[in-house]
């Protein structure tokens, strides 16, 4: 009998530091996020806490292991947006290209649908490549680009804006839960 497929569930506080090992490298050693120090499993668990408190935090679990997370957050504080959200997918470094971003971001936004959530939005740091690709096949519409916005390993980042749908516009929004 072959190995069990790999599974989706909400993270838990043991979680946070799987979550911070596979952030870890993009922090130190890509633009994709602009953070310019890797947060401690600690700060991991906080962030979690957050984000499940108000959004999701879902975790890819292989074979026992932790080797991808997917988030949202709120976009922007004021009132009017709080039917949209910030959403992240991250993968174990060599985990790419095989299901596991797609999976994620498809429970992800299952949950935020359920809890009332109209829109996702991403932010992805160009180039990159297999980001761009992955939020497309997800139904994200690029809606603009913030040229040389960032500046991280010596030089001015451009950073890809997409959106999509969670549910329907065609309604009064509920408060989200």
């Amino acid at each position: 009998m072959g190995a069990a497929a790999p599974t989706i569930r909400d993270a838990t506080p043991a979680d946070a530091a799987a979550c911070a090992a596979i952030y870890a490298p993009y922090v130190t050693g890509t633009a994709i996020t602009f953070e310019a120090e890797a947060p401690t499993p600690e700060q991991m668990a906080g962030r979690m806490a957050a984000a499940s408190r108000t959004h999701a935090w879902l975790v890819l679990e292989d074979d026992g292991a932790v080797v991808g997370y997917a988030y949202a957050g709120p976009y922007k504080e004021r009132a009017a947006y709080r039917w949209s959200c910030e959403v992240s997918v991250y993968l174990a470094q060599g985990r790419g290209r095989r299901g596991g971003g797609r999976a994620l971001y498809t429970a992800l936004f299952e949950r935020l649908a359920a809890r009332g959530y109209r829109t996702a939005v991403a932010g992805m740091t160009l180039p990159n490549e297999p980001s761009e690709a992955l939020h497309a096949a997800m139904g994200f519409e690029p809606i603009g680009t913030y040229r040389r916005i960032g500046w991280k390993h010596g030089r001015w980042r451009d950073v890809l804006w997409a959106q999509r749908p969670l549910g329907r516009y065609d309604d009064d929004p509920v408060e989200p839960t």
